[in-house]
């Protein structure tokens, strides 16, 4: 983690930036929002646990924290009748996310997302009715102190765009990333040309988050590296995608049951696949690099630990040759090797 007061700009173009992201799935596992409608009303109700969850993120080695605002924007709170709680859970968000930051030079990330609400048939009533729910939740996340605001999990570039203006309208950096469900946007551009506008337009990072995970993320990422000539966002979910079944909403359980959302556990990749994608996409010329939806702490701490860094968390990190039975095999601990295992078998003569 680094703790300097670089803005987001310098540290790309000085090295890596580690994004943990994920609160939203994490704060559901932990019982405190509830899946389907995804609303991070945990803000408002446990603040506490995001706060918590902040700090767990921090000491494993993520450089930015991220405002818990991702759905807490107008069409969603109306949907579950609490639009009257819009602005307050906006900005208590940004305050929880910079006291976390501020503790260890982190940066706060305000973040908007896809709306549900974008018709690419009738761009002007989408333009009416999208570009004020972006409006609102940028204004709020710079008046509450954040350093650059996300756009994420677009599946349209004319959505995206429109994210695009609403923050730059108000100067900040903008990091804009499509989910890669498909192989292109739902308004007909490769997610390739899609970035590369974006990034024409001013993005300051533009790439990919969730959907996918790292297998079948990187052929995307590889044409959007070569079209883009700024700094690209890699940022997949931590579960075991395939050819077959290349997003995580495709996964099935064994009975042919949907796993998404809430019985992905099986598909779940360990922290060291994540560190190896975290390698991967440094190696391919990728700096902006995290991890969405599924994400846990030690996840973030390998990634970090396999980019080069010893974080907080590294106090802790394994250390199996202390182990009783699978560490360092001593002769006053054979006994109970033998006990569960049975006797080993003998060295073959050389």
């Amino acid at each position: 983690m680094t703790q300097t007061n670089q803005t987001l700009t310098e540290r790309l173009d000085a090295g890596t930036v580690l994004v943990a992201e994920g609160y939203i799935f994490e704060l559901e596992r932990r019982g405190f929002l509830k899946a389907g409608p995804f609303v991070p009303e945990a803000v408002l109700t446990y603040p506490e646990a995001v706060q918590g969850l902040h700090r767990e993120f921090v000491r494993a080695g993520t450089d930015v924290v991220v405002a818990c605002t991702y759905y807490a924007h107008r069409s969603k709170l109306q949907s579950i009748g609490i639009e009257n709680a819009l602005e307050a859970l906006n900005t208590r968000a940004v305050e929880l996310a910079v006291d976390a930051a501020r503790e260890t030079g982190a940066l706060v990330a305000g973040n908007i997302c896809n709306t549900w609400e974008y018709d690419p048939s009738d761009l002007k009533a989408s333009e009416e009715k999208v570009r004020p729910i972006f409006r609102e939740q940028v204004q709020w996340a710079k008046a509450g102190g954040a350093d650059f605001i996300i756009a994420e999990t677009f599946s349209h570039y004319g959505e995206a765009q429109l994210a695009l203006e609403e923050i730059k309208r108000v100067g900040m950096p903008a990091v804009v990333t499509f989910s890669p469900v498909a192989q292109t946007t739902c308004d007909g551009f490769s997610l390739a040309e899609a970035c590369k506008r974006l990034a024409d337009d001013g993005a300051d990072v533009v790439g990919l988050n969730c959907g996918r995970g790292p297998k079948t993320m990187r052929p995307i990422l590889e044409e959007i590296r070569g079209a883009v000539s700024g700094h690209v966002a890699a940022l997949p979910v931590p579960y075991r995608t395939h050819d077959r079944q290349p997003c995580f909403f495709d996964l099935r359980m064994e009975d042919g049951k949907n796993a998404f959302p809430v019985a992905l556990d099986p598909f779940l990749l360990s922290r060291f696949e994540m560190a190896d994608f975290a390698v991967t996409a440094r190696d391919m010329g990728i700096n902006y690099i995290g991890i969405c939806c599924g994400a846990g702490p030690h996840h973030v701490r390998a990634m970090a630990e396999a980019l080069g860094r010893t974080v907080p968390a590294s106090q802790f990190s394994p250390e199996i040759k202390l182990h009783p039975i699978f560490g360092d095999q001593q002769v006053q601990r054979q006994n109970y090797v033998e006990c569960l295992y049975g006797p080993m078998p003998e060295a073959p003569e050389k």
